[in-house]
């Protein structure tokens, strides 16, 4: 029984092997083919090389911004009117941005393909950009950041690390942004930042799906083929920070909230990286389940924390790695970091366990299987490997590299970055006058 189910996982790794066509055309625009005919569904998407680190620093927010921009409509398809053409052909859309990139794509049936791909061809030829839509999209953003930030518990650890472990890389600011940098933008500013990002050359477009391969190709040709080419420059600035040697200590008041959280955050390499990799193991070996260390010592055994977690928050140029608790009881923020620490120090020193590392293997693998699990994660996952990373057949070898990581490795990674003296200390508390009501 259990040879067979050895086996079964072994085929299951193997049958996830994605299969893809790539090319460049004239103007830049690079385009990814996955033929997927297990369902009659189309995914058309395009991610844009433009997240916030891209942002004049006194104008924060305008990827985000140009994520809803955007859809506001083209010179063939008018203010409102997207969302219509998308649920009336059966479809569903989304955009989502990040400090590195920005993402649109929409899901049809497979008869609305060459519909999918036209609207995408619009958004980067035809977008309309005027005063209307920027007021409009102004207060769509200024509302989000309410709802999701400045009134949302905690909405704003993200922000408070971010200022505090980056003073030269665009990373030390959120993607929500500034809204004071928005109201203070000129149209001409947002039609510049459009020109130079949303073109041919800084983009991918994946196609994943039912969708017959020749067919594809001619309609990509057909509705992206005449598209300019950008003229600008689009060399990355690359920014390096000072290493973290002294412990950096610092305090955000939350109003929203009334029990504090400790924040502890390390600078980590890029998640091109293989250390980025190692990593997310020991994140996994410190909080991924109940039967995890942190969680089982401190939230199960000591009853010290009511939450624990560890993440590593990996991007293109550096990462950060989290690890946070919200302390109950009569424990203090200063006592669950020293708990903290003597499992980040066993890591350090101690080899994890046989059983242990294959439990960790296992669970690497059954993340692989699971992101490879749904076409639009095929679709997603291909354009961030080739568009992050740099290397489009990640899709097929990244679990090669987690089952080639070693518990030597694992060691000596926590080793050297998850050291007293390299972190960020945040103190995230209540309000002062929230406290005291």
């Amino acid at each position: 029984m259990a040879l067979g189910s050895v086996l079964m996982l072994g085929s299951v790794a193997s049958a996830q092997k994605v299969a893809f066509e790539e090319y460049t055309l004239e103007n830049g625009l690079h385009v990814i083919l996955h033929q997927d005919k297990s369902a009659p569904v189309v995914i058309t998407s395009v991610m844009y090389h433009v997240g916030a680190k891209d942002e004049n620093p006194e104008r924060t927010g305008f990827a985000h911004f140009f994520e809803h921009l955007l859809f506001e409509g083209t010179k063939n398809i008018g203010r409102g009117e997207w969302f219509k053409i998308v649920s009336g052909n059966g479809g569903t859309n989304n955009a989502n941005t990040s400090d590195d990139r920005t993402y649109y794509y929409e899901i049809f049936p497979s008869n609305s393909l060459e519909l999918g791909l036209w609207m995408e061809s619009e958004r980067l030829m035809h977008p309309v950009i005027n005063q209307i839509g920027v007021d409009t999209q102004n207060e769509v953003v200024k509302e989000e950041k309410r709802l999701r930030v400045d009134n949302q518990p905690y909405g704003n650890l993200f922000t408070a690390v971010k200022q505090n472990m980056f003073k030269k890389h665009p990373y030390r600011w959120a993607p929500i942004g500034s809204m004071e940098h928005l109201d203070a933008a000129t149209l001409e500013e947002f039609q510049a930042f459009n020109k130079k990002f949303y073109v041919p050359n800084n983009a991918v477009l994946v196609v994943a799906g039912d969708i017959d391969y020749a067919q594809t190709i001619k309609w990509v040709k057909q509705y992206f083929g005449s598209i300019p080419k950008g003229k600008t420059d689009l060399t990355k600035q690359t920014f390096t920070e000072d290493p973290i040697t002294q412990p950096i200590k610092a305090t955000y008041e939350d109003p929203n909230i009334q029990l504090p959280m400790l924040v502890t955050a390390y600078r980590t390499p890029s998640m091109k990286t293989r250390d980025a990799k190692v990593l997310d193991m020991i994140s996994s070996i410190l909080s991924d389940g109940k039967s995890s260390r942190l969680y089982k010592k401190i939230v199960d055994q000591k009853k010290m924390a009511l939450e624990i977690g560890a993440f590593n928050y990996s991007q293109e140029d550096y990462g950060v790695y989290f690890i946070y608790g919200l302390p109950m009881g009569d424990a203090t923020l200063e006592s669950l970091t020293k708990e903290i620490d003597e499992e980040v120090t066993k890591l350090q020193t101690e080899l994890i366990s046989e059983k242990d590392f294959q439990k960790l293997q296992n669970k690497f693998e059954n993340q692989y299987v699971n992101s490879n699990s749904s076409v639009e994660g095929i679709a997603e996952n291909l354009a961030t490997y080739y568009l992050l990373y740099g290397d489009i057949n990640l899709i097929n070898t990244e679990n090669e590299i987690y089952r080639s990581i070693t518990r030597e490795e694992i060691r000596d990674v926590a080793k050297k970055y998850l050291n007293p003296n390299q972190r960020l200390i945040l103190d995230y508390v209540p309000a002062k006058d929230k406290a005291q009501n």
